[in-house]
């Protein structure tokens, strides 16, 4: 198994890195999603149904698998011999962001589910919940990049 985990870790790294930029991208559009339904899709049926529908496919056709494949990508990663040291502090504040962005996509379906049933929060809100995924993503880069 390990053999195999060296083989592949360049292929693996490759694909997790693929994985990562789709599940960004979601975690990116999604609460901007949520500030337009909130704004200007509440009041109309039509609005309303379209975001509902765009919503809930993102969430479901390229989110969740991109999670998914991330997450399965990353544990290969983590379990290759050598490429992990665990007695650094980026492994940690990495994993620790890893894990508070899985929070937030699952916050980002439960709100998917709030809004279809016509409960929101402010524009305001979802703009400052936006922000969220960013901040994860400047510490797991640099956690990665700079290695403290």
């Amino acid at each position: 198994m390990i053999d195999l985990l060296l083989e592949f870790f360049p292929y693996v790294k490759a694909f997790h890195v693929m994985a990562v930029i789709s599940w960004m991208a979601g975690l990116f559009y999604l609460p901007r999603l949520f500030v337009y339904h909130a704004e200007r899709g509440m009041d109309s049926a039509e609005p309303k149904a379209s975001f509902v529908i765009m919503e809930d496919k993102l969430l479901r056709l390229i989110m969740k698998p991109a999670m998914i494949a991330t997450w399965i990508s990353g544990i290969c990663l983590v379990l290759t011999p050598g490429i992990v040291d665990w007695t650094m502090i980026w492994p940690w504040t990495k994993a620790i962001s890893v894990i508070a962005m899985t929070g937030f996509h699952h916050w980002c379906a439960a709100e998917t589910r709030r809004l279809g049933d016509e409960v929101a929060l402010s524009g305001k809100k979802y703009r400052l919940m936006n922000e969220i995924p960013t901040l994860l993503m400047v510490v797991i880069v640099a956690s990665v990049i700079v290695k403290f």
